[in-house]
C-alpha cells in the first residue's frame, strides 16, 4: 500500500477535533445549563494542557530546524503551528458565542453574571468589603517599567494589564495577578429570587482606584492577558541529587518554560499589547491569540451551582456489584469468583475496602501496588500507610512523572517513604502506567494471592466521573504474571515471560498483532472474524497499519475512540471494514476494552494501554485477559450498549466533521443505559 499523507490523520489536528466534541456539549441545549458552562471550562482546560505539551513539542521540532513531516503525519512543523493557531482562534471565537448564549439563558433562570459596570448601590458595600477582606491582603501587583526586570509570569494564573494615563500623556502599566487560589466566581447576597454572580476579575476592575490610589492619572483601563508555557520537564544530571529532588526542582522550573501561547483581550490598545510582547520577548505570530474579556475559562468547571439541581445532571447513586458485599470479606468472596467493578456506575469503595481489609488482616503478609494519580485526600494512600504501620511489607511503584500531578505524587511518596513503605519511582526510560495490586495472604501454610487490575487510576475523586473497569480476582495464573511485573520494577534488566497478561514495552505490539493475525486468518478462511476496540486514543502508525491490513482481509472492525484518532476509517481499499465512533457525555469515557472474535470464542482484555507509541513502546502497561464467562458476557453487553449509542455518539470519518450518529432506532444513550443495565 502506498503511504501518502491521507493514510493518517495528524495527531494534533485530531486532538483539536476531540476538543471540538467537548465544545459541542457546551453548545447542546439538551445538556443542563450549568453543566454546559462546565464543559466550556473543560474545553479551556484541555486547550491549556494541549499548548503546554503538544503545541510545545511541535514548536521544539520547528525551532530545531526539522521539518517534522515523519513525526507529524505528513505536515511540516511550521505549517502545523499555523494551522493549529487558526483552528484555535475559530474554536475560541465559537466558545465565546456559546458563552453569550448561555449568559442569556442564565438570565432567563434569574441568574445574572454581572460586571463592574452593573454593580448597584446595594451591592457596592458587599463588593468593597469582599475586596478589602478577601482580595487586597493577598494581591500581587507588578509595576512594569524599564528599570525593573519582569518576573516570570505564572501560567496557572491570568493577569489584568492596567494602563494609567495622565494629562501629559505619560503611561504607567501594571499587572494584577488573578491567582489560581482565588475563588473566580463570587456570589453576591440578594434579597429577592434573583441570583447575582460577579467574577473576581470584575471586582478588581471595580476597585482599581483603591489599588492604585497613590498614583495620579486621568484615565485607567484594565485588559486581561494569559501566558501558557512549555510544560516539558527538564532534568539536570547531578548524580548527587535524588530523583525526588531533581523532579521537585524540575516542576518548579516549569514556571520559567518558554512561552508557547499568549492570549489577550482583543480590545486592548496596540501600544500596550506591543509593550507587553516586547517585555516578554514574544514575537512568533502563531503563539499570539486574540481572545475575549476573560481568560482562564477553565475556572467555569467550578461555576457555583447555587442549589439549582434542575440545571445540573442528576447525581447517580453508585450501585453495588451483585454478589460482592462491602459488609463481608472481599478476599473470601473473590476466592470463589472474579468480579468486575465499573466505576462510576459501581462504588469505588470496593477498592478501598480491599486495601483496608489487607491492612488489618493478620494473615496478609505483603501488598504491592502501582500508583499513577492519587486523590488530593487519598484513602488508598492512607490504607497503605495503615498496612505498613501494622507490619505488612508494602511495596508501592508511584509514577512521579504523571504529568501535572508530579507535586501531589511527590508529597505522597515522601509520606509513604517516611512510614517505611518500599518505594519505586518508575523504571529508567519508562513511565509506569499500569494499574494493579497484588497481595499475599497466608492460608494453610501457603501464600495465596489476591488482587485487582484496572483501566484507571486508584483515585476516589476521578472515580466519580471517569468510567473504568477494575477486575477483582484470586486467579493464581493472572496474579503470578502480575507479581512478575513487580519483580521487573526491582530487576529492570530481566525481561520476564508472561503466560496470560500482555505487557508493554516488551510484548503489547507482538501479542496484539498475533490476535489480529488470527482474525485475518479466520476472515481468509471464511470463518467469523471481528475486532471490537474501546480506547481513549490511537496514534501508533504500526497499530493503525495492522488494522488496515485486517480491514483489507475482510475483518469487521468496530472502534469507540474518545480522543485522538489518527486512523482514517471507511476508505475503499484501505479501511472500508473499519467503523469508528466517539462518545462525549456526562462522564469521561476512560475504559480500554479489546474484544477479538477468536472464531466465536471471544478473547477479551481490559487494559491500561491506549494504542499510542508511548503506551506500546515507552511505558509499563498491562492488558489483562477476562476468563470468567459471566464477566465476558457483561463486557460484551456493555460494548454493545456503547456501540448502539445514537444520542451522544459522533462518527469519526475522513472529513473529521464530528457529525452525531442519529437514526430512527429507539434512543440509546450509552452512559444512561449502562446505569439502567446494572440497575435492572
Amino acid at each position: 500500500m502506498t503511504k501518502d499523507k491521507n493514510i493518517y490523520i495528524n495527531r494534533e489536528l485530531s486532538w483539536l477535533k476531540f476538543n471540538e466534541r467537548v465544545l459541542q456539549e457546551a453548545s447542546d441545549k439538551d445538556v443542563p445549563l450549568i453543566e454546559r458552562l462546565r464543559f466550556l471550562g473543560i474545553f479551556s482546560n484541555n486547550l491549556d494542557e494541549f499548548f503546554k505539551v503538544r503545541y510545545a513539542t511541535v514548536k521544539r521540532i520547528y525551532e530545531a530546524g526539522k521539518g517534522g513531516k515523519s513525526e507529524l503525519g505528513g505536515i511540516r512543523a511550521g505549517d502545523l503551528l499555523e494551522e493549529i493557531t487558526q483552528i484555535v482562534i475559530e474554536q475560541q471565537s465559537y466558545s465565546l458565542k456559546i458563552l453569550d448564549e448561555i449568559d442569556v439563558e442564565l438570565q432567563n433562570e434569574k441568574i445574572y453574571v454581572i460586571n463592574e459596570t452593573q454593580i448597584n448601590a446595594d451591592q457596592h458595600e458587599f463588593i468593597k468589603n469582599y475586596f478589602y477582606q478577601e482580595l487586597s491582603p493577598a494581591l500581587v501587583v507588578l509595576m512594569l517599567n524599564d528599570e525593573v526586570a519582569l518576573p516570570e509570569l505564572m501560567d496557572i494564573s491570568a493577569y489584568l494589564t492596567v494602563k494609567m494615563t495622565n494629562l501629559e500623556g505619560k503611561d504607567q502599566v501594571a499587572l494584577i495577578e488573578i491567582s489560581s487560589t482565588m475563588d473566580r466566581f463570587v456570589v453576591i447576597p440578594s434579597d429577592d429570587d434573583k441570583n447575582y454572580i460577579i467574577m473576581v476579575d470584575d471586582i478588581l476592575r471595580y476597585c482599581l482606584d483603591d489599588i492604585f490610589n497613590i498614583f495620579k492619572y486621568d484615565r485607567i483601563s484594565a485588559h486581561m492577558i494569559k501566558i501558557t508555557r512549555d510544560g516539558e520537564l527538564d532534568f539536570d544530571s547531578d548524580l548527587s541529587k535524588s530523583f525526588i529532588d531533581k523532579l521537585s526542582e524540575s516542576v518548579k522550573d516549569r514556571q520559567s518554560g518558554a512561552p508557547v501561547r499568549f492570549v489577550y483581550d482583543m480590545s486592548i490598545d496596540k501600544d500596550t499589547l506591543n509593550f507587553l510582547l516586547e517585555l516578554m520577548s514574544i514575537d512568533e505570530k502563531e503563539s499570539i491569540i486574540p481572545g475575549g474579556r476573560y481568560h482562564n475559562r477553565r475556572d467555569y468547571m467550578s461555576f457555583p451551582s447555587l442549589g439549582r439541581t434542575d440545571l445540573l445532571y442528576d447525581k447517580i447513586k453508585p450501585l453495588p456489584v451483585k454478589g460482592l458485599s462491602l459488609e463481608d470479606s472481599i478476599f473470601k468472596t473473590i476466592a470463589e469468583k472474579d468480579y468486575m467493578v465499573y466505576t462510576p456506575y459501581h462504588t469505588f469503595s470496593y477498592i478501598v475496602k480491599f486495601l483496608r481489609e489487607a491492612a488489618l488482616d493478620p494473615k496478609v503478609k505483603t501488598i504491592k501496588i502501582t500508583i499513577y494519580r492519587l486523590a488530593q485526600i487519598s484513602h488508598v494512600a492512607s490504607s497503605l500507610i495503615n498496612a505498613a504501620k501494622n507490619g505488612k511489607k508494602v511495596t508501592v511503584s508511584i509514577e512521579l512523572r504523571a504529568r501535572f500531578d508530579e507535586e501531589a505524587n511527590i508529597n505522597y511518596a515522601e509520606q509513604m517513604q517516611d512510614e517505611g513503605i518500599k518505594m519505586f519511582f518508575g523504571v529508567t526510560g519508562l513511565k509506569v502506567h499500569c494499574k494493579m495490586c497484588v497481595i499475599e495472604r497466608e492460608e494453610n501454610e501457603k501464600l495465596v494471592r489476591y488482587g485487582f487490575i484496572s483501566t484507571g487510576n486508584f483515585n476516589e475523586s476521578t472515580a466519580k466521573i471517569y468510567t473504568d473497569f477494575t477486575l477483582m480476582t484470586a486467579d493464581a495464573k493472572i496474579l503470578k504474571d502480575v507479581s512478575k511485573v513487580f519483580n521487573f520494577f526491582e530487576v529492570n534488566y530481566v525481561v520476564n515471560r508472561y503466560k496470560h497478561i500482555i505487557t508493554s514495552p516488551h510484548y503489547t505490539k507482538s501479542k496484539i498483532f498475533s490476535l489480529i493475525d488470527k482474525e485475518i486468518e479466520s476472515a481468509k478462511n471464511g470463518y467469523p472474524a471481528y475486532i471490537k476496540l474501546k480506547m481513549n486514543s490511537i496514534s501508533s502508525y504500526k497499530m493503525i497499519d495492522k488494522l488496515y491490513e485486517a480491514s483489507r482481509a475482510g475483518v469487521k472492525i468496530q472502534m469507540i475512540v474518545r480522543g485522538i484518532c489518527c486512523l482514517v476509517p471507511g476508505v475503499k481499499g484501505m479501511s472500508e471494514n473499519i467503523e469508528i465512533i466517539s462518545i462525549i457525555d456526562k462522564f469521561l469515557e476512560h475504559t480500554r476494552l479489546y474484544i477479538f472474535s477468536n472464531n466465536d470464542d471471544p478473547k477479551i482484555y481490559i487494559s491500561s494501554a491506549d494504542w499510542m507509541t508511548r503506551n506500546i513502546d515507552n511505558r509499563v502497561e498491562v492488558s489483562c485477559p477476562i476468563y470468567d464467562e459471566d464477566i465476558k458476557r457483561e463486557l460484551q453487553d456493555l460494548y454493545a450498549i456503547c456501540w448502539n449509542d445514537n444520542v451522544k455518539a459522533r462518527i469519526i470519518n475522513e472529513t473529521q466533521d464530528n457529525t452525531y450518529r442519529r437514526n430512527d432506532k429507539p434512543k440509546v444513550r450509552a452512559q444512561f443505559d449502562t446505569y439502567k443495565y446494572y440497575l435492572n
